[in-house]
């Protein structure tokens, strides 16, 4: 019997935040903050995405881990599969489905505070380094780098296990029989795409310094780094 697992409040989390952005007046601007960011990503993980063993792990942290694809499917199927899946998954694969959850959490919440923030007009490095800073939290922004690296470690976990391919394979036709399939697919794909890596460890450490390096720099308003916001970006954003 389930007794205050991880899951049921990170459920319950995730139905109050869908209740609360589907109430919101900001929508639009909440909107346009993702495809910027999403936009952000795309540039500062350009080279990465480039890079055969890098790119599907890429794609994967872009659209399924923050992307604008949506989590509905995935969450629905979390919610009605969580009790089993706590049985039957082994402890690193349920450890990528509550690391995904706290990080969308996370930077949703994130997400509403700049959008409250942002004046009018186009969002710029200018208008996002000054939302960044008045919302601050700086640690919250410290646990969302940690979050991504953590789904990532989990993966690398599960990578490193020999039978886990067969188990996923074979788990695909039953998930989607039981309903949740779009789980199964998060997991596989992410499991797929670290499998490619080769070394998990060296891509990780390339987001951690880059994510570390942007958020330290739109903090203090120093320059920020051009390989990482891409050449059209002012090269101070103090002020």
């Amino acid at each position: 019997m389930r007794d205050g697992h991880p899951l049921d409040e990170l459920l319950r989390q995730r139905a109050l935040l869908a209740a609360r952005e589907a109430s919101a007046h900001g929508g639009p601007r909440l909107q346009e903050l993702r495809l910027w960011q999403a936009a952000r990503l795309m540039t500062t993980y350009a080279d990465l995405r480039r890079d055969p063993r890098c790119a599907d792990a890429i794609g994967f942290f872009l659209s399924d881990v923050y992307g604008l694809s949506g989590h509905a499917r995935r969450d629905q199927d979390l919610e009605r599969a969580a009790e089993r899946l706590e049985r039957s998954l082994p402890e690193a694969a349920l450890r990528v489905l509550v690391h995904a959850l706290e990080l969308q959490l996370l930077t949703a919440e994130l997400d509403q505070s700049m959008a409250a923030e942002l004046g009018a007009g186009p969002i710029d490095w200018h208008s996002y380094a000054s939302a960044y800073r008045k919302v601050g939290r700086a640690e919250a922004r410290r646990q969302q780098i940690e979050l991504v690296l953590a789904i990532g470690k989990d993966l690398e976990s599960l990578v490193a296990r020999d039978w886990m391919a067969l188990a996923l394979r074979a788990a695909r036709a039953p998930a989607v029989l039981a309903g949740y399939g779009a789980l199964h697919d998060f997991l596989y794909r992410g499991f797929a795409a670290f499998r490619k890596v080769g070394d998990p460890a060296r891509l990780l450490r390339a987001i951690s310094d880059r994510e570390g390096r942007l958020s330290a720099a739109l903090f203090s308003g120093a320059a920020l780094p051009a390989e990482i916001v891409g050449l059209g970006a002012s090269p101070a954003m103090g002020g």
